[in-house]
């Protein structure tokens, strides 16, 4: 969702006539984040069939049928020059209504999941995070590398102003702690069962999601005032997201797109931890930034032994950090958003002619 935000903020600044419309999900957090930057929205449902149980499995195919049919009229009654799609379920719908506008996928992840192979097909440009993408699209789409769009507001933030917003002192390192909007479990489980020790090390900010909250609201009751000081613990950040990036010395976290755009983008070392229940994606993902030296990877079902002792050889490592840091930074495509809305204002132009 933020790399499509950012490209609809780059595309809004070069055409702010531009009428635009945000298609989402049903009953999720989607829409209010998206209605709070003042973008139209609109809803259809919509559901998987990968991996789903025989017995969930008519009321999807009802459900996306449904979900066809409504993505059908609202390009009907919107009738956009030009669709901007980034994988799901429901881009697919979008895709498959919409298969004669044209049309920019945006592919996040190093390899491109089922959904995205499938939205590709209808795709008259993709744009890729890395070289190596372009490989999984043997298609008619012209194939562009533009790196990850990243939100502009992640870079208002210094090291000054962010430790003054999130009140860390300059004492010791920082450790930013992140399972995503939704948290991590075994990463949160990691932290909680050493937190006294990497409190030792550093200053923790831990963005926990909203399921572990109540434990880690009980973990931060058992803690020293000492330590109480050091700890701080929120379940999710908007705005402060910036903050926490550009405040931290180094990340722990699962290996989504974001860590492909947003690590370099402020140039943040990182230990990595692919989710291990889903596609290979964020294996590959993590594996990419460990080649160039700009993160570590730990398997999850050997975090909580092996966290505590990679984050401390890190923390206490400063040239090797340096080194990291570095590496992410090389990666960074800060132009990813503005080159991903221009390809998406030349398709507009395209289809008006």
């Amino acid at each position: 969702m933020y790399p499509a935000l950012a490209v609809l903020d780059a595309f809004r600044a070069e055409r702010p006539t531009s009428e635009t419309l945000w298609v989402g999900g049903e009953l999720g957090m989607e829409e209010n984040l998206v209605k709070r930057t003042g973008i139209p929205f609109q809803s259809i449902p919509a559901a998987g069939l990968h991996g789903v149980s025989l017995r969930a499995l008519p009321g999807n195919l009802v459900k996306l049928a449904r979900g066809y049919r409504s993505a059908r009229k609202v390009l009907r009654e919107f009738r956009p020059d030009a669709l901007f799609l980034t994988g799901g379920y429901l881009a697919a719908l979008m895709a498959l209504a919409g298969r004669k506008i044209p049309t920019l996928l945006y592919v996040p992840d190093i390899e491109p999941a089922l959904a995205i192979k499938t939205i590709a097909r209808f795709a008259d440009r993709i744009a890729v995070t890395a070289p190596e993408s372009a490989a999984c699209f043997p298609s008619r789409a012209r194939v562009v590398e533009t790196g990850y769009p990243v939100r502009a507001d992640l870079l208002k933030w210094d090291r000054a102003s962010a430790q003054k917003a999130l009140r860390l002192h300059g004492g010791k390192p920082v450790l930013l702690v992140t399972g995503g909007s939704r948290g991590a479990r075994s990463i949160n489980q990691a932290v909680l069962q050493h937190l006294p020790f990497l409190l030792e090390l550093a200053q923790v900010i831990h963005l926990s999601g909203q399921l572990d909250w109540p434990a880690v609201e009980a973990a931060t009751r058992s803690l020293s005032r000492t330590n109480r000081r050091d700890y701080h613990a929120f379940p999710y950040l908007h705005e402060e997201m910036g903050a926490a990036l550009a405040a931290a010395d180094l990340v722990v976290s699962r290996a989504g797109a974001s860590a492909l755009g947003e690590y370099p983008l402020l140039g943040l070392p990182a230990i990595l931890i692919p989710y291990p229940h889903a596609w290979r994606y964020q294996k590959i993902n993590a594996d990419y930034l460990v080649r160039r030296g700009a993160a570590i990877v730990i398997e999850d079902h050997r975090l909580k032994d092996e966290l505590p002792a990679m984050a401390q050889a890190l923390l206490k490592d400063p040239a090797r950090l340096e080194a990291m840091r570095a590496a992410m930074r090389a990666l960074a495509r800060p132009q990813a958003a503005r080159q991903i809305a221009q390809q998406l204002i030349e398709l507009s132009k395209e289809a008006q002619l």
